[in-house]
């Protein structure tokens, strides 16, 4: 969540008057994350969040993430809900932007992991693949392989910039996570992004998955590899194993994984690493002054990688472990 789009309070009271949640009291920008405008509502009827659509969130996608979200939360998977106006739309415009709301959920966001807490996410992670198992529709993944690829070969004056070398480093990583990526592993709706400050806790247990605007179908071994880069790693860089044989071990308490899904781990582990480390590149590069946000360290990412070039396979990884 961020803010890049300002907007008045005559501005909101105008595009809420179409809800049936009462008048609006007071209203605040959220300058956590880095993809959309983000404000916390305060009506009469209670607590919302406002959200208008930025630059990297296509506009024919939307549909597809309120419908996700619509489907999960009658699934009983804890996610925001989207209001639809007394016309049955759940998307607006605001501020020549499209702009939704959605419900606001309670629990806050860990800033110190903890073993349980990955454990925890483990589990959310199985349900939210299962539940997703009949969701009608598809959406697929703008932000993988090939992307990564077109990215790299138009980043050359960016990466080095960041740290001289990096280019040619990166390249070779490139090519070793291309020759071993697989191609027919088990797929379904994946979050895509469900980093710490996308998971809500109360009294230990996950209270609230949001931010769902990078959903995708993919391998669901991909979004557990993102889980694993988000949640494991401490913040001196070093890999936690704990912390992940109990990210894995709660994701098999609803979900087991495959051979081939665990023999894949690794690989997909770099190409996640990757993933992140390109878009952070771009934001550290390009998010305007102006912006109410602040963008996130490409060097994590980049630690994050070397680590995954080095590993020997799953057992790297914390399988079996507690």
């Amino acid at each position: 969540m961020a803010v890049y789009t300002q907007v008045n309070s005559d501005q909101v009271r105008a595009f809420i008057a179409g809800y049936d949640i009462g008048p609006l009291e007071t209203y605040v920008g959220i300058a956590d994350g880095v993809e959309n405008t983000n404000y916390l509502l305060f009506t009469g009827s209670g607590r919302y969040i406002l959200t208008l659509y930025e630059k990297r969130v296509a506009e024919g996608d939307l549909p597809y993430f309120l419908d996700l979200m619509d489907h999960l939360s009658r699934q009983g998977i804890p996610c925001p809900v989207p209001l639809h106006d007394r016309m049955g739309n759940a998307l607006g415009r605001l501020a020549d932007r499209p702009a939704a709301l959605v419900t606001f959920l309670e629990g806050i966001a860990r800033s110190r992991i903890e073993p349980g807490h990955c454990r925890a996410v483990g589990r959310a992670l199985a349900l939210l693949h299962t539940a997703s198992s009949d969701f009608g529709k598809s959406r697929p993944n703008g932000l993988s392989l090939g992307a990564w690829e077109q990215t790299l070969f138009q980043s050359e004056a960016r990466l080095d910039k960041y740290d001289k070398g990096l280019y040619e480093e990166v390249s070779d990583d490139f090519a070793r996570i291309a020759a071993s990526w697989p191609t027919s592993l088990p797929t379904g709706v994946i979050h895509a992004d469900l980093f710490p400050d996308n998971v809500f806790f109360r009294d230990g247990e996950v209270s609230g998955l949001i931010d769902f605007y990078f959903a995708c179908n993919d391998f669901f071994a991909y979004d557990l590899a993102i889980c694993i880069n988000a949640w494991c790693f401490e913040r001196d860089a070093d890999f936690n194993i704990t912390k992940a044989g109990a990210l894995l071990k709660g994701y098999e308490e609803n979900r087991c994984l495959s051979a081939g899904e665990i023999a894949a781990l690794p690989v997909l582990c770099a190409g996640s690493a990757m993933r992140f480390l390109f878009t952070r590149l771009v934001d550290w590069d390009t998010t305007p002054s102006s912006a109410v946000v602040r963008p996130k360290d490409p060097a994590e990412y980049l630690g994050r990688l070397r680590f995954h070039r080095a590993a020997r396979g799953p057992d790297s990884y914390g399988l079996g472990r507690t």
